[in-house]
């Protein structure tokens, strides 16, 4: 009999490049739909490549319903819709939870850098006095913590309110520190997740270090070319089990453990022996008390990067051993591109969703086996398993790395 201060996923909600909402998010997961396209919100003309993930046919609207949508900026606004879909996933009722024991917890890397970008651009075609005169109101939609205070503004929570800037592992920071907070009986009810809009920022700068594949995310493949920006945004309803048992809510999974590291190596590299990776996964087995030879299926980080693959791959090895070899390891940033601070609430609720449906998503793209990468990648074609225990691994620039541990209930 589970616990009933267990904490568990009763909601989830998504807004991806593949798809909006839990349904037609996974339905496009599993059937291996790449959502990598040619770029429209810029041009690309002067860079070295031109396609990246961004959310198709989104209309804010739909989802900010007590605050004016023009007003936030794109990344709170796909906040807001992600939230807005977890609560009704889960059957939550705004109107009957207690607004001073909810919060809100998301990650960001870039946060809400396109209204800078705007800014900017204001700045340079109009001159400064009048520039500055038009782009003030949106600067007050630029600090990143502006991302998890609109969500709460929207639904009227005023619980605890964090935002988690720990770049690309921003995600599992935040649904861990959510899980501590309701272990701690210091709330009832937790949306934590992640949310960052396509940045031309973050475009430049992958592509400057020549990090960005120029057509195809193909991690773990002998070939492999980089990583593909992308956008996108993942909230998940965490509860204890016994309030969640009461209202007879749809229980996903239990976040059975998280564990956080830093490798204190380099800003963008990892440690070369895995040092930060390899802490994080050894600290998240421990916190769920789960042994390696249970875990069903990893959740990989998996960018597509020569250096991300291997490491990851090799920090895999030295903790699994043996076991390694027969578990399946996978990585949906093959089909999202990478979602920034969004890719672990993502990748979180993903896992959530193979263990209640017991498939796991493919790695799409796999063509040439690499040596240095000879886990199984379960390459290119969903695969039907029994997947009570998950692992998903999540590692980000300036060491920051997070590893969260998923059961079955």
């Amino acid at each position: 009999m589970l616990d009933n201060d267990a904490i568990v996923i009763t909601g989830l909600g998504l807004v991806t490049p593949i798809g909006t909402g839990k349904a037609q998010f996974w339905n496009a997961l599993i059937a291996g739909e790449n959502g990598i396209r040619t770029i429209t919100s810029f041009d690309t003309s002067e860079f070295r490549t031109h396609r990246g993930g961004e959310v198709q046919d989104f209309k804010p609207s739909e989802y900010c319903r007590n605050i004016d949508h023009r007003r936030v900026g794109r990344g709170a606004q796909m906040a807001i819709a992600a939230a807005r879909l977890a609560l009704d996933d889960g059957g939550i009722d705004v109107g009957k939870t207690d607004p001073s024991r909810t919060a809100v917890i998301f990650g960001t890397t870039m946060g809400e850098s396109p209204i800078a970008e705007s800014i900017n651009a204001i700045l340079a075609q109009r001159g400064e006095i009048d520039g500055a005169r038009t782009g003030r109101d949106s600067s007050l939609s630029f600090p990143q913590e502006m991302i998890p205070s609109r969500v709460a503004q929207e639904f009227g929570f005023c619980g605890p309110v964090s935002l988690m800037a720990t770049a690309c592992a921003a995600g599992n920071y935040a649904i861990g520190y959510g899980a501590d907070l309701l272990q701690l009986g210091e709330v009832d009810l937790v949306l934590a997740g992640g949310s960052d809009p396509f940045s031309r920022v973050a475009f430049i700068g992958f592509n400057s270090m020549l990090a960005v594949a120029p057509e195809i995310c193909q991690p773990f493949d002998r070939l492999r070319k980089g990583m593909s920006t992308s956008e996108g945004a993942a909230a998940l309803a965490l509860e204890r089990y016994g309030t969640a048992r009461r209202r007879s809510a749809p229980i996903y999974a239990m976040v059975a453990g998280y564990g956080i590291s830093n490798d204190a190596h380099h800003m963008t590299a990892p440690h070369p022996a895995g040092r930060g990776a390899m802490n994080s996964i050894t600290n998240a087995l421990a916190a769920a008390r789960t042994p390696i030879d249970t875990i069903d299926y990893i959740s990989a980080h998996g960018t597509g990067t020569q250096a991300n693959d291997r490491i990851e791959t090799l920090a895999i090895k030295r903790i699994f051993r043996d076991a390694a070899y027969r578990t399946p390891v996978s990585s949906i940033k093959s089909m999202l591109g990478h979602t920034m601070g969004a890719a672990s609430a993502i990748e979180a609720a993903a896992s959530a969703l193979t263990i209640k449906h017991g498939i796991v998503p493919p790695t799409i793209n796999y063509r040439e086996k690499d040596p240095e990468c000879d886990l199984d990648y379960v390459p290119n074609f969903a695969r039907e398993i029994s997947a009570r225990t998950v692992l998903s691994n999540s590692f980000a620039f300036g060491g920051n790395c997070a590893a969260l541990v998923l059961r079955a209930v």
